[in-house]
């Protein structure tokens, strides 16, 4: 797992999570642009999709072991946990 690539708060979340295979992370993955074949290839592999050219910000569901697949790509700027929104009282 590539640490320099992931916010503390998903980091803190890794830590939490009992089973590493199970997509239970919300997170936000910023990637270089343009992705190449093999890039989309490889997010084939891990079923990932939203994807496109010209879009370098996806949000999807990932397990510890995927996010570490990803944090290891060198077209993967950085990882970010999503957070949850609170509503604002006026």
């Amino acid at each position: 797992m590539n640490y320099q690539k992931l916010d503390a708060s998903l980091v803190m979340a890794l830590n939490e999570v009992e089973n590493s295979d199970e997509a239970s992370l919300v997170v936000f993955v910023h990637t270089n642009q343009p992705l190449d074949a093999n890039a989309f290839a490889f997010l084939d592999s891990l079923h990932l999709s939203g994807f496109t050219e010209g879009k370098d910000i996806v949000t999807a569901t990932l397990s510890p072991k995927a996010i570490s697949e990803l944090s290891q790509q060198p077209w993967v700027k950085y990882l970010r946990l999503s957070q949850k929104l609170r509503l604002m009282n006026r």
